[in-house]
């Protein structure tokens, strides 16, 4: 791929680092969450999950949240934006969105006693659908942005629309429809974000051979692992 230093690239790597094991591990929290036995009603908010559970897994989602927020932070670092409008519209408002999904996570948690009924339940699910649309949509534009900038080339350059896309078509309809079908097409957004950090991580190892940092005299520099194409 074609690389532009932006950002200090072990600073690059690890986030995408980050990114890349926060997304695997949530995808698989997601399919867990698919199979575990249900222990409340099904109209309880923390549904499938015990009050104690669903805290600890908010938590968990949370901290996730700030993981693909990392990436998120990390694509601007490389560059692979642009510099065009697209990029500084639609790119700020993706990190906000993921935000305040970490937010919303932590909130929901004093809900979790509550039934779908609830009027608590129902803001928390009209927070849930608005960050959903709108990172959705940013995620789109900025993967327009990736594409006119013809930064990265190959299959990474087409992960941030394929990320935008994926929250219209299956994602949304599937939290529709079917509580197990949303984890599994939760899961499948997650592996997305999986792969933005592996090329997140590819994209370092490049810019580190084409543009290494200086080091003082004398001294060695560590050469980044090399992640497999």
């Amino acid at each position: 791929m074609k690389t532009q230093y932006q950002h200090p690239i072990l600073t690059i790597r690890a986030a995408g680092l980050v990114c890349f094991w926060t997304a695997v591990l949530g995808a698989a929290s997601g399919v867990f969450l698919a199979f575990v036995q249900p222990e409340v009603p099904e109209n309880q908010w923390s549904y499938p999950l015990n009050v104690t559970a669903f805290t600890a897994i908010q938590v968990w989602f949370a901290l996730q949240h700030v993981g693909l927020l990392l990436g998120l932070l990390a694509l601007g670092w490389t560059g692979a934006l642009g510099r065009g409008a697209v990029a500084r519209i639609g790119h700020p408002v993706a990190v906000a969105s993921m935000l305040g999904f970490a937010v919303t996570e932590l909130a929901a948690i004093a809900a979790a006693h509550h039934t779908y009924d609830s009027p608590l339940v129902g803001l928390l699910g009209a927070a849930y659908g608005v960050f959903t649309i709108v990172l959705g949509a940013a995620l789109m534009v900025e993967g327009v942005a990736v594409l006119r900038a013809r930064v990265w080339q190959g299959w990474q350059r087409w992960i941030p629309l394929a990320l935008g896309v994926w929250v219209f078509v299956p994602m949304l309809p599937a939290l529709a429809l079917s509580f197990t079908g949303a984890r599994f097409a939760i899961a499948g957004w997650l592996l997305l974000f999986a792969a933005l950090g592996w090329a997140l991580m590819r994209h370092a190892e490049g810019t580190a051979r084409i543009n290494p940092e200086p080091r003082p005299e004398g001294r060695s520099h560590p050469s980044l692992p090399n992640p497999a194409p």
